[in-house]
């Protein structure tokens, strides 16, 4: 029987990064209360695996926060309730500051007046815009080039100026490539819609789509397409908890980056899911997309200094076959 360390918000548990991380902070004993829109989360993930208590709501609406940290005992919050695709947030910029720096600035608010003061924050590395070098530093300029970018770089100037101001204390995680799946098949991605590569390319091998897009092969990079860092989602939770545990511990506001430290091309990326899905998978050559820089890697140096973090999953070919286990079963395949 593990400990009580006591009770987490989780906003936006029930999504891919969150459920993980949920799953994480109760293994290693934390009580965990999700509060969820389900615009992208999964109830039957929640009720399912984790188990744990979930509040249907959304992150602007300031009574319903007051009603729950009045009636919880929070210690801290872990804040993953935002909206994350980037070509919709060009299309549709409002929707991503409302909910993505309005809703945070209810959340703190909230928090403030409940006497809450420990958040650890999703970031990305979308706020560092086209990488001037590569590793990609927690000191590196950042200039978001889209609207999804900018609003998580408001809401960390927003955490900034709130722990100058109300001694709120934050880790802020900027991430690069989440991907994978929970080992055992517990949990993984399941976004509608899709947009990130790895389950693209696997919903191709599964017949779902009849194609892989390849956006530019003549980039400066080992095969000429684009060169990512891809994180296994569990390396990501884990970041999390730790995250938490430092701040638990009365330490001071951080900003970490959390990636592998390498890359992986597009074309690598296929090539290893066609090895271990064993299916070919059927590529379709398109211009390069507007803005996507040839290389983005981060330094995972602080985090790893600070923390003791360490990638566990760092191999591409354990990251594709955790996921592709985890399409087969939400796909009922075998």
């Amino acid at each position: 029987m593990l400990p009580n360390k006591g009770r987490i918000l989780v906003t936006g548990g029930a999504g891919y990064i969150g459920s993980h991380t949920v799953l994480a902070l109760l293994s290693s004993g934390y009580e965990v209360v999700i509060l969820d829109n389900l615009v992208y989360g999964h109830q039957d993930l929640v009720e399912q695996v984790l188990q744990v208590k979930l509040i249907i709501g959304d992150i602007n609406n300031r009574s319903l926060l007051d009603q729950l940290f009045q009636q919880f005992s929070f210690i801290a919050v872990i804040h993953f309730a935002a909206y994350g695709y980037v070509g919709e947030s060009v299309q549709n910029p409002a929707k991503y500051y409302r909910n993505n720096v309005n809703g945070t600035l209810t959340l703190l608010e909230a928090m403030i007046a409940a006497g809450v003061n420990k958040i650890v924050f999703s970031s990305t590395c979308a706020t560092y815009g086209i990488p001037q070098s590569v590793p990609i530093a927690e000191d590196h300029p950042q200039s978001p080039i889209n609207p999804y970018g900018m609003s998580k770089l408001i809401v960390e100037k927003l955490l900034a100026e709130f722990d100058q101001a109300y001694h709120l204390k934050y880790v802020c995680f900027r991430y690069f490539n989440a991907a994978g799946a929970e080992p055992n098949g517990l949990l993984g991605e399941d976004h509608n819609p899709e947009n990130h590569l790895i389950p693209l390319v696997l919903f191709t091998a599964l017949g779902k789509q009849s194609s892989i897009s390849i956006f530019g092969s003549d980039y400066p990079t080992i095969d000429g397409t684009c060169v990512r860092d891809y994180i296994h989602v569990c390396d990501l939770a884990n970041a999390h908890r730790l995250g938490l545990d430092y701040l638990l511990a009365g330490k001071e506001s951080q900003v970490f980056n959390l990636s592998n430290g390498s890359g992986f091309s597009v074309k690598q990326v296929i090539d290893t899911s066609q090895v271990i899905t064993g299916k070919e998978i059927k590529i379709n050559h398109c211009e390069r997309r507007i803005g996507d820089p040839p290389i983005l890697i981060g330094s995972s140096k602080k985090i790893s200094e600070i923390l003791d973090w360490q990638p566990h999953y760092s191999e591409l070919e354990v990251i594709i076959d955790h996921a592709w286990q985890w399409h087969k079963k939400r796909h009922q395949l075998t």
